[in-house]
Formats: C-alpha cells, sequence, structure tokens
C-alpha cells in the first residue's frame, strides 16, 4: 500500500476539569471517515473505557463518546497532527508533524498522560515530551491489531488510569 499525506482533522476532547489525557498515534481510516478517534468497529478503545468508568453500555455517538470521556475527567487526542501514512499502519509513519499539546495541558489540570500503545508513546516521546516535561505512560494498545490482548487483560493494565480519574 502506497503513503498518502494525510492530516488530523478533528479536535481534542477536553475540558477545564481533565485530569489525564490519553494520546493515541494518529487516526486509522476508518477514524479519518467517521471524523472521531477510534472509529473502528473492532477497536476496543470505547468498550474498555465504558467498562473501566461504569458507563451503561458502549456508547455509540461522538456526543455519547464526548460525554463519557469529560464526565469521567478524561481528554482525548493523537500525537500526530499530520504525516505520511499507509492505510491506517502505525508502523509505515513518516514524516511526523506533532500536534501541540500546550493547548489542552493549559486549558485543563492534566497530571498524567497516558499513551494507546508503544507506538503513541515512542512518538510523544520523540515530538512533545521535551516540550511538556511529562512521561507518558505506556498503555497496551486498544487496536484490534493487538490480539495478544483479550478485553481483560486491557483492563487489567488500563485500570491504573482510574487511580487519578476517580
Amino acid at each position: 500500500m502506497e503513503s498518502t499525506s494525510v492530516s488530523h482533522e478533528f479536535d481534542p476532547v477536553y475540558d477545564g476539569d481533565s485530569k489525564i489525557l490519553i494520546l493515541g498515534t494518529f487516526p486509522s481510516v476508518k477514524s479519518r471517515e467517521m471524523r472521531f478517534y477510534y472509529g473502528h468497529p473492532q477497536n476496543r478503545f470505547w468498550k474498555l473505557l465504558a467498562r473501566l468508568t461504569g458507563w451503561s453500555g458502549t456508547p455509540k455517538t461522538i456526543p455519547e463518546k464526548k460525554e463519557m470521556l469529560l464526565e469521567n475527567g478524561i481528554a482525548l487526542w493523537d500525537v500526530i497532527q499530520s504525516c505520511e501514512i499507509a492505510g491506517s499502519s502505525d508502523s509505515s509513519i513518516r514524516n511526523v508533524v506533532p500536534n501541540d499539546l500546550a493547548q489542552v495541558l493549559a486549558g485543563s489540570p492534566i497530571t498524567r498522560i497516558y499513551a494507546n500503545g508503544r507506538m503513541a508513546q515512542k512518538l510523544y516521546d520523540r515530538y512533545q515530551k521535551s516540550q511538556t516535561g511529562m512521561d507518558a505512560i505506556p498503555l497496551p494498545s486498544t487496536s484490534p491489531a493487538n490480539a495478544a490482548y483479550s478485553l481483560d487483560r486491557l483492563a487489567e493494565s488500563w485500570a491504573q488510569i482510574l487511580e487519578v480519574i476517580r
């Protein structure tokens, strides 16, 4: 598959009560089509967060997803503003222009940053850690490509976010 140059086209989700920031790498093809985060039906992100936060059912609409995030003090964005990528393959990412996290960090009392997968952490460390002065704590990717992690195993690893948002 050939790489194409693409830009992130939707805003971060956060407000003045966000306590943590979860960063992905860059939206998948499906997320770009839907114009919101974790749009692939097999990605376990929304199901996982609903389970951890005790949300009633998995949110389906963008307003429901935003509501679940904000009611639980969770900000959401991606490391990358634009890049060259082949489909949705994080390993194909080249020519990265990172997002400026200053607006989110200045607009909310975020005390921890979590990376959804090792690639998100690696890219954050390379492009943003020196500006934020904060470590990104890596969490196992919710991507369907991370088949080694069942939903239960993801929940065990991701449960650490509850220490901050509760």
